[in-house]
């Protein structure tokens, strides 16, 4: 998938450091999650969550439940802005929320008592830790893959930046291989338990193991390994 002055291509490659069958479940998208609570740090339910992203402009609506907690999917990988609004309480907005691929941001919600006319804007960090699942990633922005110094434009050189990757001392012929894929080995396994998806769709050659479509650098928005 190529970009051109008429579209903006949304293409996403996945390297998925599993073995391939469990590569079927991945996404594309993302999603925020949290729990809105009141001052004294009890639960507010039906509180309207409002989640805008800060390029497109593209809302998504959810409520929170009893529990105060609130949780939205299918969400287009950006930077998103979260606004949270019930009665008897200030608006409530938290801004620069990224949101990657195949990831779930985390955005706690406290509203202050007051008119929902006032607005509360909230700052903070991210939390250092990912509590809501157990896998480890790494994931490379747009301007990190067309910015970073490559050779040949190769994606895959990227790869081999991380920790544990390592290239295989021999490697398939061109006339096999005409997209110059690698065969990498990641933490010692073998290549065969390296898993490839571009756009959600498996991307891998099922008998010489390596990567189908190589993308074009200028093509990505995100890299998820």
């Amino acid at each position: 998938m190529f970009k051109s002055p008429s579209r903006v291509s949304l293409a996403l490659v996945l390297v998925l450091l599993f073995a391939a069958t469990a590569a079927i479940g991945q996404q594309v998208l993302g999603s925020i999650y949290g729990t809105v609570t009141d001052a004294s740090g009890a639960a507010v339910p039906n509180a309207k969550v409002t989640i805008t992203d800060q390029n497109k402009g593209i809302k998504s609506e959810v409520s929170t439940n009893e529990s105060g907690n609130y949780t939205k999917g299918q969400l287009i990988p950006g930077t998103k802005t979260v606004e949270v609004e019930n009665a008897g309480f200030s608006r409530t907005v938290s801004k620069d929320i990224v949101v990657n691929v195949d990831a779930a941001a985390r955005v706690d919600i406290t509203m202050a008592v007051g008119n929902v006319s006032e607005q509360v804007e909230v700052t903070g960090s991210a939390p250092l830790l990912q509590s809501d699942r157990a896998d480890v990633a790494i994931t490379l922005t747009a301007s990190q893959l067309t910015q970073l110094p490559s050779l040949n434009r190769n994606f895959q050189n990227y790869e081999l930046l991380l920790p544990g990757t390592q290239k295989l001392g021999w490697q398939h012929a061109s006339s096999e291989n005409p997209q110059g894929s690698a065969q990498i080995q990641v933490n010692g396994q073998h290549f065969s338990g390296t898993g490839f998806q571009l756009d959600g769709t498996d991307n891998q050659d099922p008998i010489l193991g390596i990567i189908i479509i190589n993308p074009n650098l200028d093509s990505l928005v995100e890299a998820k390994i």
